[in-house]
């Protein structure tokens, strides 16, 4: 999950780059569809004409549709707003997603995990509080968020269900068709130097999103819900190396406080799991 959080940062940093010149729907289409084009034939390969999911496809069909709008709603927030206020505004989502593990997936809610989701909440309040923009791109950010906890907790429970390559390959299929129609009103062909970016949104966004699936596999939403908060630190990286973004002394205590979150209770979830 730390993995997949670290690497989900480089594919905002491209979507953001190329939002100057394209509109963040058809770059959220080609996102999809990058995907499509790279993981079909490997489902293929693997499972033939069962490359999607056999089961469960009404949640799954569900758990796309969040996932497609979150992730247009923030890159249209990234096109107009620092990579680091943006996440920290889409990282309400984690908090959303514990208290719907509990109340949906009927988790435990130890005092552990509420520590440390209580940590990070307090980090991520530090990071977007010294900007004071909080104008509509960042509540689009704060909606993405939202989406994502939904989308995270269905992930956990179809995840026990169907092969990660199977749920990911319907996850882009079902995603590129949603987003298809509308994205065809601000459709541009890109010139010949941009096609590896939009190549590489699809390529990174396949590692990051089989990472999470394989995640959630092996351990609770609200045990990995914290370890999204590392995607900030990755977005201060993006953002300070190739967008100018200067982090100030304020965001790094809160991006380390973000990151502690997820360490408080990923070991207290393998001490639990040792005894």
């Amino acid at each position: 999950m730390t993995a997949a959080m670290l690497v989900i940062p480089i594919v905002d940093g491209m979507a953001k780059y190329l939002s100057a010149d394209f509109s963040p729907l058809f770059v959220s289409w080609a996102r999809y569809a990058a995907s499509t084009a790279l993981i079909l034939p490997i489902a293929f390969a693997r499972n033939g004409r069962r490359m999607f999911p056999s089961d469960g496809i009404p949640l799954h069909a569900l758990r796309t549709l969040c996932l497609v709008g979150a992730m247009t709603l923030y890159f249209f927030a990234i096109s107009k707003v620092s990579l680091v206020i943006a996440a920290s505004a889409y990282f309400v989502g984690p908090l959303v997603a514990v208290a719907l593990s509990v109340t949906v997936l009927g988790e435990r809610l130890t005092t552990t995990k509420v520590a440390g989701m209580l940590v990070g909440l307090i980090g991520a309040l530090i990071v977007l509080k010294p900007s004071g923009n909080f104008d509509a791109y960042v509540i689009l950010a704060l909606c993405a968020g939202c989406l994502f906890a939904i989308y995270l907790v269905i992930t956990r429970r179809t995840s026990v269900q169907s092969e990660p390559i199977r749920a990911l390959s319907f996850q882009c299929f079902f995603g590129t068709l949603l987003l298809t129609p509308p994205a065809l009103f601000v459709a541009e062909i890109p010139a010949y130097d941009l096609v590896p970016l939009f190549i590489g949104l699809g390529l990174f966004s396949l590692l990051g999103h089989f990472l999470t699936i394989i995640a959630f596999q092996k351990a609770e939403a609200s045990t990995l819900a914290p370890l999204v908060y590392v995607e900030l630190i990755g977005a201060a990286a993006i953002g300070f190396f190739f967008f100018s973004d200067v982090p100030t002394l304020l965001t790094i205590v809160g991006a380390v406080l973000i990151a502690t979150s997820g360490l408080i209770v990923t070991i207290s979830a393998k001490r639990r799991s040792s005894h």
